[in-house]
């Protein structure tokens, strides 16, 4: 890719950002919307559960693909392709007359959305070469997902009360076109240097491993044991098979040696971990202020911006401590507070108190805008350039199978919790061992922040970069020797 001036630099960062903002804010957005959608489409705790989940599934499922794919076809045109779809797929959103329908359509946005964020992060990491510019770019990266916390709950509920759930999806249609077209304009295209073959059968065990489990997961309290039994076994079987046969490909959907970099393998497991107490922490919280505390889907809005604000405010600082002084410090202020939130729920029911409600958003809100720079730096600093797309692909599969898992448990504890109590009267009970689960999640952050990015971390990471770049040089050097 020829070398762009700072200007330039600066613009297709903000391209890259409106994708991720898109895809965040639809989340954020429709997580307000979802008592609004309950009544609308007369769907249950798992009718919503699959609602959010069937978008992060299939966007777990396929990131690592498109990652893989942009590296080969060029990330430029799997980008805008992304971005079609997923504005197609918003608009169909928009359109759905049922609730199965929606999941459908759903589906489809992923499809997109799959293209948009990995690509995206590849592309800028393409684009900031300089270690500490690129950590400031990831730093602004990461605040858009704050923007998106900030804006998305006042968005939804604003568009919930002044038209319907449906409108939610309509945002996505003017932000996705203009995104397509400054793309189409400025954006250089880029590939790897030498191009990735496919692998099918890594990618079907994928998808039989994140769908079975989350299968599994979300259906057990409705359909019992006997039912999610065997998707559970799918789900173990797909996982042993990955681990069999990815190892034996000269070019895997997923190369597990990444995974002998601690600072790598800490930030997959840490950004499981974050994400999965995000989805878990939305789902509730949304629930608990409507349905409830009675609140309207503004009002419930207005009151996510303590835990909204503090993520967009920390997320740019989180980044320029990235840059200058490493991951650490931003990880275990990100675990602490993260940690303390989930005590205040679990141990001292903060939501029935609003102060107590309100330091838990806070705290929360803080540790999440610390999170996030330093998942994504870490993903990718250290990995060969060429393998830029695979690798962000995998961070962001982390983070979407996390909120996947975190709404497919939450959901689950929650609905087992109520059974057929009153639910107001049964909610803040039943909702106490998912906050359990969060507080785990966040003392996850911590302990795996301190531990993987000391000097031992970092050796691993080095010797790691030196053994992928060997493989990357041996076959250009076996070509040149012939």
């Amino acid at each position: 890719m020829p070398e762009l001036s700072h200007r330039r630099r600066l613009l297709v960062l903000a391209i890259c950002c409106m994708s991720l903002l898109i895809v965040s804010l639809d989340n954020t957005a429709l997580n307000v919307a979802l008592p609004s959608m309950q009544h609308d489409l007369h769907a249950s705790t798992s009718g919503l559960q699959w609602a959010v989940d069937a978008y992060t599934l299939v966007l777990a499922s396929l990131l690592m693909l498109s990652g893989s794919t942009a590296d080969r076809i060029g990330r430029k045109r799997v980008f805008m392709t992304g971005l079609v779809i997923f504005t197609l797929g918003s608009l169909l959103c928009s359109l759905a007359p049922s609730l199965e329908l929606l999941v459908v359509f759903r589906m489809v946005q992923a499809v997109g959305g799959s293209m948009l964020n990995p690509v995206a992060m590849s592309i800028i990491t393409n684009t900031f070469t300089e270690p500490r510019e690129r950590a400031r770019a990831i730093g602004a990266w990461g605040a858009v997902v704050g923007i998106s916390m900030a804006a998305g709950p006042l968005v939804g509920g604003l568009l919930v009360e002044a038209v319907d759930w449906r409108a939610i999806f309509w945002v996505n249609l003017p932000v996705g076109l203009a995104a397509l077209l400054l793309t189409l304009r400025f954006v250089p295209e880029s590939r790897a240097p030498r191009a990735r073959r496919p692998d099918p059968v890594g990618q079907v065990l994928v998808i039989a491993l994140f769908g079975s489990l989350t299968y599994a997961i979300i259906e057990a309290p409705d359909a019992g044991l006997t039912t999610v039994l065997p998707f559970a076994a799918i789900a173990l079987a797909a996982l042993l098979a990955l681990l069999r046969y990815e190892p034996r490909r000269a070019e895997p959907l997923i190369d597990l040696r990444f995974f002998r970099s601690a600072p790598f393998s800490g930030a997959t497991v840490i950004a499981v971990s974050a994400f999965a107490a995000l989805g878990g922490f939305l789902f509730l919280s949304t629930l608990y202020l409507q349905n409830v505390r009675g609140l309207s889907a503004l009002h419930a809005g207005l009151w996510m911006l303590p835990m909204a604000v503090p993520a967009f405010l920390f997320a740019p600082l989180s980044g320029r401590l990235v840059g200058s002084r490493g991951p650490r410090l931003p990880l275990v202020l990100a675990g602490c507070a993260m940690t303390l939130s989930g005590v205040l729920f679990a141990a001292f029911e903060a939501e029935t108190s609003n102060v107590t409600l309100f330091i838990g958003y806070l705290l929360f809100g803080v540790g999440f805008g610390f999170v996030n720079a330093p998942i994504t730096n870490t993903a990718v600093s250290g990995m060969p350039r060429a393998q830029a797309g695979v690798a962000a692909a995998v961070a962001s599969t982390s983070r979407q199978l996390g909120q996947t898992l975190g709404v497919a448990v939450i959901g689950a504890l929650l609905a087992s919790g109520v059974g057929s109590s009153p639910y107001r009267d049964a909610f803040v009970s039943a909702a106490r061992p998912g906050w359990w689960v969060l507080t785990a999640c966040g003392a996850a952050v911590l302990t795996l922040g301190a531990v993987t990015s000391g000097r031992w971390a970092r050796r691993t990471a080095e010797r790691t970069a030196e053994r992928l770049e060997e493989k990357e040089a041996r076959p250009t050097a076996n070509v040149t020797a012939a």
